[in-house]
């Protein structure tokens, strides 16, 4: 499982995805997210603006799996 690094308390799970490079734009994104494809530790998340925070699991239908950790 790759470990995604964030500068921030939390971020919006939409732009934790263009940070982690699995999609282009913001559209692609909100797409992705409401479509049901994204899950939160453990859980679907169609929020595109879920609060992330180091330590959840994020998921993406069983293709890319990372933890979101924090850069000190």
């Amino acid at each position: 499982m790759e470990e995604i690094k964030i500068k921030t308390d939390t971020i919006q799970l939409d732009q934790l995805l263009k940070w982690a490079n699995v999609v282009a734009s913001g559209g692609e994104g909100k797409f992705l997210i409401q479509s049901g494809a994204v899950f939160v530790n453990g859980e679907v998340e169609k929020r595109r603006a879920a609060k992330i925070k180091p330590g959840d699991i994020v998921e993406l239908a069983g293709q890319t799996k990372f933890i979101v950790g924090r850069e000190p």
